[in-house]
Parts: C-alpha cells; sequence; structure tokens
C-alpha cells in the first residue's frame, strides 16, 4: 500500500482524553482508532488489519484445537437471562431494550445462555458429546466508567467458546485442550504473558484461569512464586503467613483508648502513635445484598493496616450478588466514625463482622475507637471477636501481594500489573442445570451435560499488546499482527531513486511481505517520525548516501542499530527476516 493512498490521519499532539494509558494514546495519535461516543469506537485501516490479524490467530488455533465456529445473535430475548437470574444480576450493566409488541430484549454481553439453548435443542445422546462451538462477535457491556480506550469498551470484540461434555473428566480434558490453545494463541501474537488462577465471577463455575498480559499500566495485580510455578490473580491468590511480623511483643499493658485528633488514615494514626503500619487494622465498611434489588445489609471488615481488602473474596464470603463501599453519609447513618471504626461495640445496625485470618489472633493492635478522635491501643482481636459474637467470623479477606509467602513451596510472591487478555473456566452444570440440558448415557438415564467457557477480547488484545508493546516514539508492534511488516522510504526524488524503490516495493509485494511505501513528498524527520509512531517492525530507506553504494538502509523499529544491505539482494533479505519474526 502506498501512503499517498492510505487513510492514515495521524495526529501530532495527545489528544486530551487519551494521556493515562499508552495505547489509548498512541492508537489514537496513530490513525489507528476514533472514538464515536464514550466507550465506542470505529476501527480504521490500520486498525483494523491489527485487529483481524489478531482475529485470524485465534480462529486459526480454535479451529486446531477442533472447535467449530457459530454465529449467535447480538440481540437476546430476556427469556433466557431469566432462565438463569442473570437479567436481575447483571445489573445496569446490561444494555436492555423492547421491541415494538414491548417484549423485553438485550444485546449480548456474553453468550452461555444462548448456545446452552442451542445445544439442549439438538443433543439427545453421550453420542453427539463432546461437542465445542465457538464464535467471534461484537459484545455488549454498559460500563459505568469506560476508559482506556479499546481496554474498557461498552462494545468489543470477543472471541467465545463453550464445550459441551458428558462427564466432569471429559470436561477437564476440554479445559486443558484449550488451555494449550490459548497458550499457542499468545505465544503466536508475541507477548510477555503469565496464567493465573483467578476467580470466575459472574461467570460460575470453579475452575479458572486468566492469561494475563504484563503491563505497568495493567489495572489487574497478579502474585507469582519466586521459586515455582504458583501464579494467581490477586481476586484468587491465597498466601501462608506473611514474612513481616503479625504483631508486637506483647507488652502486659492494658487495652486502653487514646486521643488521635484528625488522625483517620493508617498513614496518620502510625505516624502518629509510633507504632509500624502492620500493628494497626484497617476497617471497611461495605453495603451487599445476596438478590437484585434487595435492601442493602451492611458489614464491617478488618484487616492488617498495611494490607488491601480483597473485594471478590469478601463478595464470597458475605454470599452477596452485589457489594460496594459505604458512602459516608451512610456511615453516619448506622452511628459509624470515618477513620475510628473499630471491632468493639459496633452499632446493631452492623449485620457482619469480618475479621481476616491473618489477624485474628493478634495483639497489641491499634484498632478505632468508634468515637471521632480516638483509637484504642493494646488491643487483642482474640477479645474483641468474642465481644461481637454471632456476627462475627475469621476469614481470608485480604489482597495478597509481594512479601508474602507461597502456598505451594513456602517462598516469597512477587506482584506484578497485568492486563487480562484471555479467561477460561470449567463450568460444570452451572448452566445446563438451571437451563436442563440434559442427555442420555449408555445406560439410558438421564443426565446434565457439563460445560466449559473460554473467552478472549480480541479488541482488547489489540489494546493490551500496545500496552507492552511501545516506547517513547510510538508503538512497536509484534511482526504477526503488525498492520504491516515493512515500512518502506524513499528519501530521494530523482528519478533512478523513485525506480529502485518502486522495485524493491513490487518485489517485496510479490515475495508476500506487507509494505506501507512511503511515496509522499514529506521531509525525511516527518517520515521517521511517522515510521516510529505506527510501530512497523522493520523501516527500509532508500537514501542518497545508501544508494551511492548500492545500498538501502535496514532498522528493526525495536533497535538503534542501522544495516546496510545490497540492493540487488533486499528483497530476498528482508522476506527471510519478515518469514523468520513469524517463526
Amino acid at each position: 500500500m502506498r501512503y499517498s493512498k492510505s487513510f492514515i490521519p495521524t495526529l501530532r499532539e495527545d489528544p486530551a482524553e487519551a494521556r493515562k494509558n499508552p495505547s489509548h494514546r498512541l492508537l489514537l495519535r496513530g490513525g489507528y482508532i476514533r472514538q464515536v461516543g464514550a466507550g465506542i469506537y470505529e476501527f480504521l485501516p490500520l486498525g483494523l488489519k491489527v485487529l483481524r490479524k489478531v482475529e485470524g490467530i485465534v480462529r486459526d488455533e480454535m479451529d486446531r484445537a477442533g472447535a467449530q465456529e457459530v454465529m449467535l445473535p447480538a440481540l437476546v430475548p430476556a427469556e433466557l437471562f431469566k432462565e438463569t437470574g442473570r437479567w436481575d444480576l447483571f445489573g445496569s450493566t446490561l444494555f436492555r431494550l423492547k421491541d415494538q409488541k414491548r417484549n423485553d430484549y438485550h444485546l449480548g454481553p456474553t453468550h452461555e445462555e444462548v448456545i446452552t439453548d442451542l445445544v439442549r435443542g439438538v443433543v439427545r445422546s453421550y453420542r453427539q458429546l463432546p461437542v465445542n462451538l465457538y464464535q467471534i462477535q461484537w459484545k455488549y457491556r454498559d460500563e459505568a466508567r469506560p476508559r482506556a480506550g479499546l481496554l474498557r469498551c461498552r462494545e468489543f470484540l470477543m472471541k467465545d467458546a463453550y464445550s459441551f461434555d458428558a462427564t466432569e473428566e471429559g470436561a477437564l480434558a476440554s479445559y486443558r485442550t484449550m488451555r494449550a490453545a490459548y497458550d499457542r494463541i499468545f505465544q503466536r501474537v508475541g507477548v510477555k504473558y503469565r496464567v493465573v488462577a483467578a476467580d470466575s465471577g459472574a461467570m460460575g463455575g470453579n475452575t479458572s484461569a486468566e492469561f494475563q498480559i504484563l503491563a505497568e499500566t495493567g489495572e489487574d495485580a497478579i502474585v507469582v512464586c519466586s521459586a515455582c510455578d504458583y501464579a494467581a490473580n490477586v481476586e484468587a491468590a491465597v498466601a501462608q503467613r506473611s514474612l513481616s511480623a503479625v504483631a508486637a511483643t506483647v507488652s502486659g499493658k492494658r487495652e486502653s483508648d487514646i486521643a488521635t485528633p484528625n488522625k483517620k488514615t493508617i498513614e496518620e494514626v502510625a505516624e502518629f502513635l509510633k507504632v509500624p503500619s502492620t500493628q494497626t487494622v484497617k476497617a471497611g465498611v461495605y453495603l451487599f445484598g445476596q438478590a437484585a434489588g434487595s435492601v442493602p445489609r451492611m458489614a464491617v471488615v478488618f484487616v492488617r493496616g498495611d494490607r488491601r481488602i480483597n473485594e471478590v473474596a469478601l463478595s464470597r464470603e458475605l454470599t452477596a450478588t452485589w457489594l460496594r463501599p459505604a458512602e459516608d453519609e451512610e456511615l453516619s447513618a448506622a452511628g459509624l466514625q470515618a477513620g475510628y471504626i473499630g471491632p468493639r461495640d459496633l452499632p446493631a445496625g452492623v449485620e457482619k463482622v469480618l475479621v481476616d485470618r491473618e489477624i485474628a489472633e493478634a495483639t497489641e493492635m491499634v484498632v478505632g475507637a468508634n468515637k471521632s478522635g480516638f483509637h484504642r491501643q493494646h488491643a487483642a482481636m482474640a477479645d474483641a471477636l468474642g465481644a461481637l459474637g454471632e456476627r462475627a467470623n475469621i476469614a481470608d479477606i485480604r489482597a495478597v501481594g509481594s512479601g508474602d509467602l507461597c502456598p505451594q513451596c513456602g517462598a516469597a510472591l512477587l506482584e506484578y500489573k497485568g492486563i487480562e487478555g484471555g479467561h477460561i473456566f470449567v463450568l460444570g452444570t452451572h448452566y445446563t442445570g438451571k437451563m436442563g440440558a440434559k442427555f442420555l448415557d449408555e445406560s439410558g438415564t438421564e443426565k446434565l451435560i457439563v460445560m466449559g467457557c473460554y473467552g478472549i477480547g480480541v479488541s482488547r488484545l489489540v489494546a493490551a499488546t500496545a500496552e507492552q508493546c511501545h516506547n517513547g516514539d510510538g508503538l512497536t508492534w509484534p511482526m504477526s499482527i503488525a498492520p504491516y511488516q515493512v515500512m518502506l522510504s524513499a528519501l530521494v526524488t530523482t528519478p533512478e531513486a523513485v525506480a529502485a524503490a518502486d522495485g524493491l516495493y513490487e518485489a517485496l509485494t510479490a515475495l508476500g511481505v506487507e509494505v506501507l511505501f512511503d511515496d509522499r513528498d514529506e521531509r525525511p524527520g516527518v517520515k521517521f517520525k511517522d515510521a516510529d509512531l505506527l510501530g512497523i517492525p522493520l523501516r527500509v530507506t532508500l537514501g542518497k548516501k545508501s544508494l551511492e553504494q548500492g545500498k538501502v538502509e535496514l532498522k528493526a523499529r525495536t533497535s538503534k542499530d542501522v544495516e546496510l544491505i545490497d540492493i540487488a539482494t533486499a528483497a530476498e533479505e528482508i522476506a527471510a527476516r519478515v518469514k523468520a519474526a513469524l517463526g
């Protein structure tokens, strides 16, 4: 493709709305995407080429794994989600609409119900199992805060596959097959990633793994063992006792209140009382419900002061279908003082109290005194738990992080940031049980089909790769998904130079190399800047000095080195480099 004939509307400055995430900023600046509305993007020619390449890799590996492609409707009758309860569970995230007859529909955020309905209408016998069906289709979720460009959208392209087996053993075999396929996908895309244990969330099921693309800007936290293969999303991670002390040595001093005027945060209290944050207790107050639209209930959670609360684990402990932090006015209405909440003398409106297992036996702790301007020192958590009675429970509700010990081998865990690129589940009979998807086994006994679910955010993977593959000058696409493999730039406009550039362009194209030929009448600096911004893996330049030597310049986007290669053999050598990079 000649640049002069291409639609590549680059931007010289960072868009005001895209200064946080590199992928958002660089995909907009490079003319890959444009925003239509909040969380809604159009793919321009370059962006669509990258998207289609990712899609092609995903389709290749799904087909190779034995999955069969289908296309399910994006517009779904409400009855299917109502069968499983997700019409209410998805809440405001679901795009809902009515037809002319006032019947309820929604735009599909995921398709477990639709695919289960298809299979239950076809499969009757064990002889028809196993089966694995997948689609690559646009999904819709009404994100409250769409952000970070393609990473958090309201409309996104997703590959979702669903396996159906006669037994749990068969379902696990399907899961392993898909996990291997996912490894091949992420390896072919060319990103650094980790497979981590994960929480199944609203999808259901109990065996789950995420494919996390490592990126400093990732919104997910993952922990990885420094010695063994343990890795998990912090939402699902567990750990042995922390490397740091849980509590100070017992002083023998009696528990007592101490004035801490205007000291509300853990940092402020620890500094004021001259104690480490590991000797403090952090309180979190949440409202939760166990059904959509249910009356809010209140829970207070206590973890060590330097810890984070794992809200996914908390939801599980409370069997909550929804959970959110309480607002200041809700705290006041319940008789709680923000910044001074402790385990003793909690008001009756607090129905549930959860204490993290790490501090359940801790002594000499600093806790809130449940009155403004005061904390309580030398507190023993076991005594406070006893005073709370049946309201209190001990649970693993802290977020695991660096410095914790691996649950498998006891070595130190390391924390990284990541972006979820794929998620795989063994769903069991979570959906088939609710929807009555059954088959007859060899003895003629009716049984529930065992199900698995496997998702990859195809458009999200474009952005996640850009989050990892960039530098200060622009994108640095892996060869496998770059919009073009070579950027050819002619810096000289003499007839001989133009003929040489045209000839090399034609030769590379004939060898199957995807070339963007920058034939614009622009300064060399502009051409080089655009080449770096677009992130095309190889740059081939025809300049005055190199042409005088019968050479062309070859530079990899991720290298500072420039090679001179013979123009007579340049096409073959460049094609070989491309082929080698593609593996």
